[in-house]
């Protein structure tokens, strides 16, 4: 018996040894020449689209640089909030570049990466709204991107309140255009999303009017929660951004103002 045991061990290993391995995500990127990247495209300066109606922003950039860094070429899937998980579960896009929030929630469906960018939030309100605050929201018209980490809170603020209204909406430009013709009396926005609308002068009627007393919103890139070796090649690249001064190029790029935010958490990591 001991005889018969060695030698299925042997056999077992000579086929362990001899058996291809099994191509994983990243392989299949490389192979297929391509990497196909969820983007949200109604989130200046995040993501949006130019004159000529070709995606631009951040999240944009970041994609084409992770393509580059694998030696492939980006291919930009435009992806409403709502839709960024749906996306990479059918198979329609291999990652999400698309400013999501890193929750325990959202791990329990994908694989998230390190944080690559940090938001914090301000209120915009109508300029016809009567308050100078954030706590003036309250008994008002709120709304916000369904399932965003501003709606969770915005929503969250409303129930605490228990008097008001939370509305959410398909996109962003729903929620601004919203607000703009009066539907809304405010939203809660990342600021930097705030001061690209506000600029803009798309959505007229709207101001800024206060910090949204939230923590600062980490967001990290998403694949399959299996792929082990493409979420450690994608942690890599976010460090490398960092570190080689890209992350602050882009943030001065498509921000402009102040300095981008430390991605490192105290007691946490560096």
């Amino acid at each position: 018996m001991k005889k018969i045991s060695v030698l299925a061990f042997g056999l077992v290993a000579a086929t362990a040894l001899t058996s291809p391995a099994k191509a994983d995500k990243l392989d299949d990127i490389i192979s297929s020449g391509t990497l196909r990247c969820a983007v949200v495209l109604d989130f200046p300066p995040m993501g949006s689209r130019d004159e000529n109606n070709n995606p631009i922003g951040f999240d944009v950039d970041y994609c084409n640089d992770l393509a580059k860094a694998l030696g492939v070429t980006a291919e930009i899937v435009e992806t409403p909030f709502p839709e960024r998980i749906p996306a990479l579960m059918s198979g329609r896009v291999d990652v999400g570049v698309a400013s999501t929030s890193d929750t325990l929630e959202r791990a329990k469906t994908v694989g998230i990466s390190i944080p690559y960018y940090a938001f914090e939030n301000s209120v915009v309100a109508s300029e016809k709204a009567d308050f100078a605050n954030w706590e003036g929201m309250k008994g008002k018209v709120v709304g916000a991107t369904a399932g965003t980490y501003e709606a969770i809170w915005l929503e969250g603020q409303v129930k605490a309140w228990g008097e008001g209204e939370f509305r959410p909406y398909q996109t962003q430009a729903d929620v601004f255009l919203a607000l703009s013709q009066g539907q809304l009396d405010a939203t809660v926005s990342t600021t930097e999303v705030a001061n690209a609308n506000v600029k803009s002068g798309k959505f007229p009627g709207i101001k800024i009017v206060d910090k949204a007393p939230m923590v600062p919103d980490y967001v990290a890139l998403f694949t399959n929660r299996e792929e082990y070796g493409f979420l450690n090649y994608l942690n890599l690249f976010i460090n490398q951004q960092v570190r080689t001064g890209r992350y602050a190029e882009l943030y001065k790029k498509w921000v402009g103002e102040g300095e981008p935010a430390n991605l490192s958490v105290n007691g946490v990591y560096r």
